[in-house]
């Protein structure tokens, strides 16, 4: 496994490009002559991802990573022979440095740092304390990750619930909660979002913009939480035993290096030398650089720093972030002939796409932006979903942030909210689901969960349709928040 992930990043190392001043793999690999089958990489992977653990989980969990791999050579064994070997290093250096490398150091080093926070107490599983859970988690996401707010209390829940008859619920509406809406409001919250940090877009937009969306789509949610399980619990627990109630947070450490992380993510886009090591095309900036060396810094001093035993108390293994390293990696690879085709526009195979998400004045069509978004993400995962949807609407942060932020705040809202509809639409979704099965809740199967999140989520997604703000936003004459976003830099380097 460890052999699969250095080679994915052989080219890498430590550095990151700044996705800003660089252009997409467009300007070196032609879309507008390339046909629908290119895709096939990047949909058999991503239905692999859908299907291998529920069709063949014994095959899935001993070689995802073989699998990605051999789709991902297979992608680019067929763009070095019919685009050239050179367009399509160039290409794969591109993605692997400017988009993966960045995006999966953060996802890690959440992951170690908040694996490293125990939070224990003697409460018990009832509607108001699992509802207090629910909404701290939300709340938390924005700011530590959904999976590092999902991995920091989904075990204090399930100890809490041990007693509980009917719990599955619970993790249920965790999941939709925890793991995809609370995660809206930061590139910190959820992968789509610091996918579009790393293309430009303000660390603080979505908080300013999309901050009433998530507390129209948190707010029925918690509450109709807490009426479901008032319900079960009047039919399953005997009364209770007034306790005085303790809760008691251990590895407080990382708790102040979830703040340098997010110090270390403002910094870095604050930060602009100006100075840019190009890497066969693809620039390197050295604020970049400076925040991925940080962030492994901040992981390192977090295993440094944390007693074993409250990782052991976590359950914390390292297989979860390796199977998101690996598969992600194949996904960053075989979508490049995919961003190619879209970056071709109405030239591209995907000419039709372009044609449902606009109106026939030419304008972006932002409720298709939102449903559109929202039904790939719940299926093919919403971190490539949101890098497909932002390329089709021009893949230009500053105009995307300007007169199209209606378009943006659409597929950021779709990729984020819709990401809960199934166990495979965000990273943590899943984890939680094999945490949970692991503990001896009865999870319901794929589309039992699909079909139950949809009758939760889908009257909310309506609501916002029809509301006079969806999906979107910002009023003609706003002030603009203050810009964090990476910026263009000059001085260049030839390695």
């Amino acid at each position: 496994m460890k052999r699969r992930i250095a080679a994915w990043l052989a080219a890498g190392l430590s550095l990151s490009a700044n996705p800003a001043g660089a252009s997409t793999v467009s300007g070196t690999i032609d879309g507008a002559a390339m046909a629908w089958p290119w895709a096939v990489p990047f949909a058999a992977l991503l239905l692999c991802i859908a299907t291998g653990p529920l069709l063949f989980p014994r095959v899935w969990h001993g070689h995802y990573g073989k699998i990605a791999f051999a789709w991902s050579v297979t992608a680019l064994a067929a763009l070095a022979a019919f685009q050239g070997a050179p367009a399509t290093l160039a290409a794969f250096i591109h993605v692997m440095l400017a988009e993966y490398l960045s995006f999966i150091l953060l996802l890690f080093t959440l992951y170690v740092v908040a694996g490293g926070i125990l939070v224990t107490g003697n409460f018990r599983g009832t509607p108001l304390v699992n509802t207090s859970l629910l909404a701290l988690g939300t709340s938390m996401a924005s700011f530590v990750g959904t999976t590092g707010a999902a991995m920091i209390l989904i075990r204090p829940l399930l100890r809490a619930n041990a007693e509980r008859s009917h719990r599955a619920h619970t993790i249920v509406f965790f999941i939709i909660l925890v793991a995809n809406v609370g995660g809206a409001l930061t590139p910190l919250g959820d992968p789509p979002l610091f996918v579009g940090f790393l293309r430009g877009v303000d660390f603080f937009w979505t908080a300013q913009h999309l901050w009433m969306q998530t507390a129209i789509v948190a707010v029925p949610i918690l509450v109709l939480y807490l009426a479901i399980d008032s319900c079960f619990c009047r039919r399953e627990m005997p009364p209770e035993t007034r306790q005085p109630l303790s809760l008691q947070v251990r590895g407080k450490i990382n708790l102040v290096l979830i703040a340098l992380v997010i110090a270390t993510l403002l910094g870095a886009a604050m930060w602009n030398p100006g100075i840019v090591f190009d890497v066969y095309g693809t620039p390197l900036a050295l604020e970049d650089i400076a925040r991925n060396t940080a962030l492994i810094l901040i992981a390192l001093a977090s295993l440094r720093l944390t007693p074993r035993e409250h990782r052991e108390s976590n359950g914390f293994t390292w297989e979860p972030i390796r199977e998101v390293a690996e598969l992600f990696a194949g996904i960053f690879v075989t979508i490049i002939p995919v961003i190619a085709m879209l970056a071709a526009g109405r030239n591209g195979a995907f000419a039709w796409l372009l044609r449902v998400v606009t109106e026939p004045g030419g304008q972006p069509n932002e409720v298709a932006y939102f449903w559109l978004t929202g039904a790939l993400s719940a299926f093919l995962d919403n971190a490539p979903t949101y890098l497909v949807f932002f390329e089709l609407a021009g893949g230009h942060a500053p105009t995307l942030m300007g007169p199209l932020a209606g378009t943006l705040g659409a597929i950021s809202m779709g990729a984020v909210y819709m990401g809960a509809l199934t166990y495979i639409g965000n990273a943590p979704n899943f984890m939680i689901y094999a945490i949970a099965q692991e503990r001896g809740v009865r999870m319901p199967s794929f589309f039992a969960y699909l079909f139950w999140a949809a009758v939760v989520l889908l009257p909310i997604f309506l609501l916002l349709t029809l509301l006079p703000i969806a999906p979107m936003l910002p009023r003609p004459g706003a002030r603009k928040c203050c810009s964090f976003a990476t910026k263009p830099h000059r001085k260049t380097f030839e390695a």
